[in-house]
């Protein structure tokens, strides 16, 4: 099953990136050059590789939020909202974490962007439950409360000292994420975003929770008959949601920015329904759909400026590879892999043995 999806999402990368290739030779331009440049890069030095890692990062914990509520058919589309309250949260309380420990100034901003995050998917997950509201609509609007409230704080009560500029004053040094390897940018998050990938998948596949969850997303009314308690699963998992998207904001709070600034995201939570789908929602799968769609951004500029091509381009390869994904996913396709399998399947040796005999 799990290498039937990958399959089928290393097919639909394949197939976007021919239909590229297809447009760019149309347009004149060198598919293998922009595909080289793309892959330089995101890769082409080791400067190029880290700084893709770091763009995965975010991506990773706004797709396991979407991953584990996708799972029980709860529609979060708000993880950009989810992880910028909790960047919020953790641009707020980091200028105070002075004199503490590092260890525990790291994991009280983490905990404060959790909280953020959680408060973010909770108010969804309540009025999905108790109010019986769309968690799409609600999710989707609390992203603009969530930019709003952004703009807000930088520009009003978390303003810097000054006062000459829309951010944050910066968090406290003891608060700023462990680095590797220095001066890339490559820090403790993306092993912290490796470490919850697996608890993710440990969760939904090795525990009674995990299946309820799975379960609740295959068929709600059934799962309720069977005693499932759904509207009480509902509220968990978006909180848990919200607090996977907020810890990424805290991380990149606390690696990569060390303050707030207006429109902090640029839109990792939309991407991340693109990785969590083109990882089958599969937790482990979303680290290497992170990497490839860190890739596919962190490469754009090279294309854009060793090729001519625009850097959008990206873009059209991402939306490509969830179409032929939702392709793959129809009746009709289904059926024409029959007929392949069946038309390539070697006539048996008694149907050969038959029609010799005739």
């Amino acid at each position: 099953m799990i290498v039937s999806s990958l399959a089928r999402a290393l097919g639909a990368v394949v197939l976007a990136a021919a239909i590229v290739a297809l447009v760019l030779l149309a347009l004149g331009a060198s598919p293998i050059g922009a595909f080289v440049a793309l892959a330089e890069g995101a890769f082409g030095n080791w400067y190029a590789l880290t700084d893709t890692v770091v763009k995965a990062t975010p991506l990773v914990f706004t797709g396991l939020a979407i991953s584990v509520s996708f799972s029980g058919a709860l529609w979060n589309i708000g993880a950009d909202g989810q992880l910028v309250a909790g960047a919020i949260a953790a641009g707020a309380i980091g200028p105070w974490l002075g004199g503490w420990p590092r260890p525990a100034a790291i994991a009280i901003l983490l905990a404060a962007g959790a909280a953020g995050g959680a408060l973010w998917g909770g108010i969804c997950g309540w009025l999905r439950a108790r109010r019986d509201t769309n968690e799409v609509i609600s999710t989707i609007m609390m992203n603009f409360v969530a930019a709003q409230l952004l703009s807000w704080s930088v520009h009003g009560p978390l303003i810097e000292a000054s006062r000459a500029y829309p951010a944050s004053t910066p968090i406290a040094e003891s608060a700023h994420m462990y680095m590797f390897f220095s001066p890339s940018r490559l820090n403790l998050g993306i092993v912290l975003a490796i470490a919850l990938a697996v608890g993710c998948y440990l969760f939904l596949f090795k525990t009674a929770a995990g299946f309820e969850l799975r379960a609740m997303g295959r068929n709600r009314r059934a799962a309720t008959f069977f005693g499932i308690p759904t509207a009480r699963l509902t509220i968990l998992i978006l909180t848990v949601s919200g607090a996977m998207a907020g810890i990424g904001g805290a991380v990149q709070v606390s690696a990569i920015t060390h303050r707030l600034y207006e429109k902090m995201s640029p839109g990792w939570g939309f991407e991340a329904i693109a990785v969590a789908l083109v990882a089958r929602l599969n937790p482990i799968g979303i680290i290497f759909s992170s990497l490839l769609f860190g890739a596919l951004d962190n490469g754009s500029q090279a294309v854009q400026r060793g090729q001519g091509v625009s850097a959008e381009l990206v873009q059209v390869i991402q939306a490509l590879v969830i179409i032929i994904l939702l392709a793959f996913d129809t009746p009709m396709f289904d059926r024409l892999r029959n007929s392949l399998s069946a038309a390539a399947r070697p006539v048996s040796r008694t149907t050969t043995t038959e029609l010799s005999d005739a």
